[in-house]
């Protein structure tokens, strides 16, 4: 069991690392078009939908890639929880409004729902979470130098 538990972490921190670089490269590429998407939130001052547009997709990189190459595992996730934790309540702001917007969480061509998006949102908060518990358990910690 413990086996196939190293191996559904790892898959896990695979996919959410894959999941935040491929949404941060393809926001990145093109942030004006991203700050418009954020604009449509109708949450944000005008001149802050640019400062999110340009900043998030390089948080979600970071993150992303700390969990694609294994490294500051517990940070990263709580990184990603945070923001799909965040992500979350805004995309029950836009349901609340009764907003019919694309999410732009994977750029302007995806064509995702309000709805499809807190879904998604919430499956990768939960990967988030079993990662962040169980990452004590399936990842060697380096070898501590000896005491003096």
């Amino acid at each position: 069991m413990k086996r196939t538990g190293r191996i559904s972490y790892h898959l896990c921190r695979l996919l959410l690392g894959g999941v935040f670089v491929w949404a941060g490269a393809i926001k990145a590429l093109d942030v004006p078009v991203f700050a418009g998407q954020v604009a449509a939130y109708q949450l944000l001052p005008y001149a802050w939908n640019y400062a999110v547009a340009a900043a998030l997709p390089y948080v979600e990189l970071l993150a992303g890639i700390l969990l694609l190459i294994n490294i500051r595992i517990k940070p990263a996730t709580l990184l990603v929880g945070l923001l799909n934790a965040v992500f979350i309540v805004v995309l029950l702001s836009v349901l609340a409004r009764g907003l019919n917007i694309d999410c732009g969480c994977f750029g302007p061509d995806a064509g995702t729902t309000p709805l499809q998006a807190l879904g998604r949102d919430a499956v990768l908060l939960a990967l988030a979470v079993a990662i962040y518990r169980q990452q004590d358990r399936y990842v060697r910690s380096p070898v501590s130098p000896p005491e003096d």
